[in-house]
């Protein structure tokens, strides 16, 4: 912090009261100053000399033959003209960044001019601020501070702006020449270190981050703030992950955290003010510079306080950008009246909708890319659709979410960005039972939109068991099962037939290259080898059979009670093409050519029979 001192006479006031004495002996005062409720005894000779205006009032004062004149509205009020009195007075004055704007704005008011006296106040205070307040980044911003309470005489003077410029001139500036940040010093440790044999090691200080002026400024009131954030960004040197930083920083620093100071009467207009300014200072490139995770809970703060739907709109269209970033507790959004939702879901569904559309309109250009950017562009897919998958299953547990809104969520992401279904089915699973008044026909519906192929062993073992889903689905999920298994034992004998041909071409040769008078019987042990793995290959295709004509081997009891029932034929008369409402409907269904292959293998004395799985 800088000072500056002016004069050198040791004359000093006193303060009586609410008035204030120059104390002199060599003359009698002989003017009276009034500023608020401060009297100011003082002598007409020296304020003369200096100020244009007390010349004026002065000589006015004699006419009407008065001794006291009242300045109204002086700025900086009494410490302000006390500085101008003392100067003179020819008294040692000391400014410093915390009183150098009143002073200088009592000097304009008082006329203070190289035309009343060379090397007057004005000037000298001018000389203060260019030299040395205006260079410092600390005093910068005192100074830009007071300057609130001294409007508009500080705008007027130039002096706010001239605070601004020096501000946002030093934010750009390489972070390795920094040395006069008074928040980044204070962090910083001394520059060595005495061990504890006393022997003194240097330290390397950490590097000066590119947001070291974030903090600092945050001090600044909104509309400061605003106009500093402006000029800054005016610069054109200042990245925009730094300023969506220092942006996140003031957001942190005076958004309440509780929703109810959010809202409260006393503060919602601030808050409101305060939103929507971070708002518009979001950089040009609609936010991308952002983090997603601060954009979303902008946005929950501007649906509490009411922003407006520009506000609004911008921070929607910023969010679609990047929503494969976000988590699902960011979007955890609450809802506002009328909704019924604890949270905000069609808002979230809006977010996907726009990602989702601008992902598919860059794969339109997508033969102009590199396979590489394609893989990496549908990353974003799978990121989104594990996010929707999260953000359905915190949502299942609300009971007044619709199935419609529920389905409609579900659906907006494509089907290539679930490689997997378990997430889905566990979100589904918890829907049906927060949601027990589901009909026959809608839990149907809702399980048609789930791909068993696609669960993990699990997830299958735990949907073959689950009494909540239709029995369609657990259907489904048996004969994948059976299929997936079946799969595994043919490529088991599949290994173990190509070793046993590659062992045999094996022999072949070595037969082949043996000299004619050494081409005697096989060894015993290959002849061993030979002869077991036919036998093996038995036993495993054997145990395949019966892994492929029921589920024992792989299902709990209730799942093969189940798969019992539905595919073994003949316990249950009846005609195969009667099969209830839960098992048709679809040309493909697992039931149908589980139980036609049955018929196929069964031979003509069970054709006529059939049994109900309704």
């Amino acid at each position: 912090m800088k000072f500056m001192k002016l004069g050198s006479k040791p004359d000093t006031f006193q303060d009586q009261g609410k008035g204030v004495r120059y104390v002199s002996s060599e003359l009698a005062t002989d003017v009276t100053i009034i500023i608020g409720e401060v009297k100011f005894y003082l002598h007409k000779f020296p304020l003369l000399s200096k100020s244009n205006r007390l010349q004026r009032l002065v000589s006015k004062a004699n006419e009407e033959d008065s001794g006291e004149m009242q300045l109204v509205d002086f700025p900086g009020g009494p410490k302000a003209f006390e500085i101008c009195a003392k100067f003179c007075y020819g008294m040692t004055v000391t400014l410093n960044p915390y009183n150098v704007v009143a002073a200088r704005c009592a000097a304009e008011y008082l006329e203070m001019t190289e035309d009343a006296d060379r090397g007057n106040l004005i000037f000298k205070i001018e000389v203060f601020l260019n030299s040395s307040v205006f260079r410092s980044w600390k005093d910068s911003i005192i100074v830009l501070q007071t300057t609130k309470s001294l409007l508009p005489w500080s705008e007027d003077l130039k002096v706010v702006g001239r605070c601004i410029d020096s501000i946002a001139s030093k934010t750009s500036m390489d972070p390795s020449t920094i040395t006069w940040s008074y928040t980044y010093n204070r962090k910083v440790a001394v520059s060595d270190r005495i061990t504890e044999v006393g022997v003194k090691f240097p330290v390397n200080l950490e590097s000066v981050p590119k947001d070291w002026w974030a903090e600092d400024i945050c001090e600044l009131e909104i509309d400061l703030y605003k106009r500093v954030m402006i000029a800054v960004k005016a610069k054109g040197r200042m990245d925009g992950n730094v300023i969506g930083e220092a942006l996140r920083t003031y957001a942190m620093r005076w958004l309440p955290d509780s929703i109810e100071a959010l809202v409260s009467e006393a503060h919602s207009r601030r808050n409101k003010s305060l939103l929507e300014t971070i708002i518009c200072l979001l950089p040009s490139d609609k936010g991308v510079t952002c983090s997603c995770g601060f954009l979303l809970k902008l946005l929950k703060v501007a649906i509490l306080v009411g922003a407006d739907d520009s506000s609004r709109e911008d921070l929607i269209r910023s969010i679609s950008l990047k929503l494969d970033e976000a988590s699902v507790n960011d979007l955890l959004i609450p809802s506002r009246s009328p909704q019924t939702t604890v949270y905000d879901v069609e808002l979230v569904k809006c977010l996907v909708d726009r990602f989702m559309a601008r992902e598919r309109s860059r794969d339109k250009n997508i033969s102009a890319k590199s396979t590489n950017d394609f893989v990496l562009g549908h990353g974003s897919w799978l990121k989104v659709g594990k996010l929707v998958d999260g953000y359905l299953t915190e949502i299942a547990r609300d009971p007044n979410v619709s199935l419609s809104s529920f389905i409609e969520l579900l659906q907006s992401v494509p089907d290539s960005a679930r490689p997997i279904h378990d997430a889905l089915y566990g979100a589904i699973d918890i829907y049906l039972q927060e949601h027990s008044s589901l009909t026959k026909a809608e839990k149907k519906h809702l399980c048609g939109l789930m791909d068993v192929r696609k669960l993990t062993m699990d997830a299958s073992m735990h949907a073959a068991q689950n009494e909540r889903l239709p029995l369609r689905t657990v259907v489904q999920v048996l004969f994948f099962e059976q299929i997936r298994a079946a799969a595994g034992v043919q490529a088991l004998n599949n290994r173990n037939s190509n070793a046993l041909d590659s062992t045999r071409k094996t022999e072949e040769y070595w037969q082949k290259t043996l000299p004619e008078k050494h081409n005697v019987s096989k060894p015993s042990s290959v002849m061993k080898v030979k002869d077991e793995n036919p036998q093996k290959n038995m036993k495993l295709v054997k145990k395949g059979s019966k892994n492929r004509s029921s589920g024992a081997q792989l299902l709990p009891s209730r799942s093969r009670r189940i798969f019992d029932k539905l595919f073994v034929v003949g316990k249950v008369s009846g005609n195969v093409e009667n099969r209830s409402s839960e098992t048709s409907g679809s040309s493909h269904s697992p039931t149908s050519m589980i139980i036609k292959g049955e018929i196929k293998s069964s031979g003509s004395s069970s054709r006529n029979r059939r049994h109900s799985i309704s």
